[in-house]
């Protein structure tokens, strides 16, 4: 009796007399979507779904749902979820004020001296008259002004082709360095392992130093360099070629720094024409096909010389431009503004002139009044008014507010 009583309790436990069979809703809320779905899956469960804004709810996260938890869950029963679209997108457009279609600053250096900006006699960590030439402790400040004042940087490369990829409520900022200065790039010597020793107080450094400092601020910036490189004959291939591998752009300044309104087409291409041949075979395919214009010359695109620039051949060998920049003196356009011209950049002087004449203090006030900012992400195109929008722009979403 005893052992028939033994087997039918067996037998109740494995029919599920005892309700372990029995499915109960599990709370969601939080839950990815992709989990709800595995989910309702499993459980043959009819899904639906709704999307509403929710403040802070994060995206793609549910809400809530229409099944209790703990209840008993029936095959084929309906579990509506309601699922977030984060915060509303027009709310943070209106509290940042995003405007893609605002100014961007290139930022246009050359020397970076190992100085105070005590130690000169000129304007605030001006090592010359015109400024071309900045104090260490000055180039740091640019960095620090630049970080606080909500910028990041983006590389030039990026902001030709309108890929401008910086947080919601950011600016973009682009920096470029003229001539190969070795003030720019110092090697020391290498270490054991046969790695560059770089001067922690060339313009490298300095922005290596802040590329620890401020992760966020997605340090990089463009050479643009001469025959002498960085004028470091023993290190110019190394240099180059760390560069690139570190996040920095290298682009074109002509064999000789010539002023291209004094040479004729022939020349113009010899110039060119070096420059890329050398670029190719210390770093190919690697360098952007970018010329900053010596002087700033020529000064119109109508220049005789311009074309060849742009496009052209010397001793066999064939070049294309994609892009040149000027001496600067202001902010260029959004790349998706009407008026952006990509052949022809505008770039804003690095140096301190008391807030006159576009310095660095003139430029940034300037731009509070039409600064171009993010709306994090660089799919979309976010603007308030659309009269100044490049209408063949046609590979991203545009989305007026």
């Amino acid at each position: 009796m005893k052992k028939i009583f033994v087997i039918a309790v067996i037998l109740f436990l494995l029919c599920g007399c005892n309700n372990n069979n029995v499915t109960k809703m599990i709370d969601v809320t939080d839950k990815s979507l992709n989990f709800v779905t595995d989910y309702a899956k499993t459980n043959d469960l009819v899904l639906k779904t709704e999307h509403i804004y929710h403040d802070k709810v994060e995206i793609d996260k549910i809400i809530s749902q229409s099944i209790v938890e703990n209840a008993i869950l029936n095959k084929g029963d309906v579990l509506t979820v309601v699922i977030s679209l984060g915060q509303d997108r027009t709310v943070l457009y209106q509290k940042y004020k995003v405007n893609e279609l605002g100014n961007i600053p290139i930022m246009m250096y050359h020397n970076i001296v190992d100085k105070l900006s005590s130690e000169t006699k000129y304007t605030g960590g001006n090592v010359d008259a015109s400024g071309y030439s900045r104090t260490v402790e000055a180039f740091k400040d640019d960095l620090e002004f630049y970080y606080k004042s909500g910028y990041q940087m983006i590389r030039l490369s990026d902001y030709m082709n309108g890929i401008i990829d910086v947080e919601l409520g950011k600016s973009p900022i682009i920096l470029t360095f003229d001539d190969g200065n070795i003030n720019n790039m110092n090697v020391l010597g290498l270490n054991d392992k046969g790695e560059l020793n770089i001067d922690s107080n060339c313009a490298v450094g300095i922005l290596e130093s802040f590329k620890k400092k401020y992760p966020d601020f997605s340090v990089t910036a463009t050479f643009f360099l001469n025959s002498n490189l960085f004028g470091q004959s023993k290190y110019n291939d190394k240099i180059l070629k760390w560069l690139v591998e570190n996040n920095y752009d290298i682009g074109n300044h002509t064999k000789n720094h010539v002023d291209f309104t004094k040479i004729d087409v022939i020349k113009t291409q010899t110039e060119v024409a070096y420059m890329y041949k050398l670029l190719d075979d210390i770093i190919p395919n690697k360098y952007i096909h970018v010329i900053a214009l010596p002087f700033g010359s020529p000064y119109k695109k109508t220049h005789e010389n311009f074309s060849y620039i742009i496009e052209g051949e010397s001793e066999g060998y064939k070049y294309q431009t994609e892009s040149t920049l000027r001496v600067g003196w202001d902010a260029d356009y959004s790349p998706f503004h009407k008026n952006f011209d990509k052949s022809f950049i505008k770039r804003v002087r690095a140096w301190d002139n008391n807030g006159k004449d576009f310095d660095i203090a003139y430029i940034f006030e300037k731009l509070e009044k039409n600064r171009y900012i993010s709306d994090g992400q660089s799919d979309t195109i976010v603007i308030v008014d659309d009269t100044n929008m490049n209408i063949n722009i046609k590979d991203k979403k545009i989305i007026k507010y």
